[in-house]
């Protein structure tokens, strides 16, 4: 089975390259860039696979169950804006132009000074035959990364700064997931790259595992009172879990301190809350957003500009303070 989606995905994903990249990019002047066109051409197919499951099936769970109604539309169409943004490719061709350069002279560095790639599938003997035992070897390792990851977002003021944009919105749908500032989507990005590099996954793992990724977080961010039940919610994280740490007061503070911390950083899997003791399983569904964009009417930005230059200039006024107390 899994093997038979990989080809059919390969089979997909060379007629649009053949059919669409290949004769623009010749005729752009770009035939240099073709095994980039490759990789481009799957990424856009994964996004219109992931569009599509959120419209077919995510999409009438939340008409089905929602937790709240839905008042704030412009709120919506902006996250649809940050979702198409991302998973139709953009970004990541915004990162080809201007940051994978120095990536890959940095990694031809070390090639060269005889740094190789650590290829983790390798270790055990026949893991790396096997493609699907494989492909869930890396996704946990991502996965723990991405724990990490996300608890730096809520520890480091000047990272929550950046990050906080995210929790900023107060009607969450299956659209929030890529609603972030594009700094910190870079900051993450390229830690996951260098992860990459490091164990050695390969091009098509490496997309797999975003897929999986992205599509498990619409669903978890999604406007939907469901959990997973008992057993359940402790091996893949629900949209209950989650929307706990979109909550007000609860998912980004530490409890009854008012302090930078919180609950359920899982990305995919809950157990690293369980194992470093940052679970939360209290069965409610409170209102999402930011205690200062609702006590004290702290401004977020309602477009897409607005939040981009509100983010920035919040973590550069976090850095000023932070320089001032360095310096006492």
């Amino acid at each position: 089975m899994f093997d038979w989606i990989v080809e059919t995905f390969g089979s997909a994903q060379q007629w649009l390259y053949e059919t669409v990249f290949q004769p623009v990019m010749f005729h752009a002047g770009l035939g240099q860039f073709l095994e980039d066109g490759y990789n481009a051409a799957g990424w856009l197919l994964v996004g219109l696979i992931q569009i599509a499951v959120m419209l077919a099936v995510i999409g009438p769970l939340e008409k089905w169950r929602p937790v709240e109604p839905v008042t704030d539309r412009q709120a919506v169409r902006v996250d649809v804006l940050y979702t198409l943004i991302h998973r139709l490719g953009l970004f990541r061709v915004a990162l080809f132009f201007t940051v994978d350069p120095l990536f890959d002279e940095l990694f031809g560095w070390l090639r060269v000074h005889g740094v190789g790639t650590f290829h983790l599938d390798q270790v055990w003997a026949g893991v790396s035959d096997v493609a699907w035992v494989s492909f869930l070897l890396y996704l946990v390792v991502f996965d723990f990364v991405d724990y990490w990851i996300h608890r730096g977002q809520h520890h480091f003021e000047w990272w929550w700064a950046l990050h906080s944009l995210h929790h900023s919105q107060r009607q969450m749908t299956m659209w929030t997931d890529n609603r972030n500032h594009l700094l910190d989507d870079l900051i993450r990005d390229s830690i996951l790259v260098v992860v990459g590099q490091v164990i050695g996954v390969g091009p098509g793992q490496f997309v797999g595992i975003v897929a999986v990724t992205q599509l498990s977080e619409s669903l978890q961010h999604a406007n939907l009172r469901v959990g997973f039940g008992a057993v359940g919610e402790r091996l893949w994280v629900s949209p209950r879990f989650h929307r706990l740490h979109h909550s007000i007061g609860l998912g980004h503070e530490s409890a009854g301190k008012g302090t930078l911390g919180g609950h359920n950083f899982g990305v995919l899997l809950p157990w690293w809350d369980l194992v470093f003791r940052t679970a939360s399983y209290e069965l409610r569904y409170d209102a999402t957003g930011v205690r200062d964009q609702v006590e004290h009417g702290r401004e977020y930005g309602r477009g897409f500009w607005a939040q981009q230059a509100l983010g920035l200039r919040r973590v550069f006024s976090r850095l000023q303070v932070m320089g001032r107390r360095s310096s006492v």
